[in-house]
């Protein structure tokens, strides 16, 4: 039988990955499908982009009346966000 395996995880090192540049790239790449998956116009809907203390955050919001009320009455956007899994 093998002896105990300790793992310490670096969290420094976990904390810069999930702030980095590749993991910003996909979230915006994913975040770009959702918009795609609304079927609106892109004019419709922004994408933010904010680094918080841990890790990098991606969010899309609506951005023309048009685009809010088809998330309010439809949720259109909400609908779209499996348009981010691919």
């Amino acid at each position: 039988m093998a002896g105990e395996v300790r793992f310490e995880l670096n969290q420094n090192a976990v904390r810069e990955l999930l702030k980095g540049a590749d993991i910003t790239a996909e979230l915006q790449r994913r975040a770009a499908g959702v918009v795609a998956a609304t079927g609106g116009d892109a004019d419709d809907y922004t994408i933010l982009t904010a680094v918080g203390r841990n890790r990098v955050g991606v969010y899309v919001v609506t951005r023309s009346t048009a685009a809010k009320r088809a998330e309010a009455e439809d949720r259109t956007l909400t609908r779209a966000l499996d348009g981010g899994r691919a």
